[in-house]
């Protein structure tokens, strides 16, 4: 079974659609996005808000990404809950 869906992203006026799953543990639940090939995860801080996590070992490839999009992804997923 796929439990993906496609999460829309305005970033530098387009559209955007990225992959995403959603991970739930327990209480706490991640957003698993693939962007661009990278698999980057968004959680909530302690104040609400989504951050993008980078895996160390991945630190290479996710500074490609940038930190913009990433942060346009956090707002569409905030957006979306809400």
């Amino acid at each position: 079974m796929d439990d993906s869906f496609e999460i829309p992203v305005l970033y530098k006026d387009r559209e955007l659609l990225f992959t995403a799953r959603l991970l739930t543990m327990g209480y706490v639940h991640k957003f698993q996005v693939d962007v661009y090939g990278q698999e980057i995860f968004f959680e909530q801080d302690d104040s609400g808000n989504y951050r993008a996590l980078v895996d160390p070992s991945n630190l290479e490839g996710a500074k490609k990404t940038a930190v913009e999009l990433l942060k346009a992804i956090a707002a569409s997923i905030e957006s979306i809950l809400k």
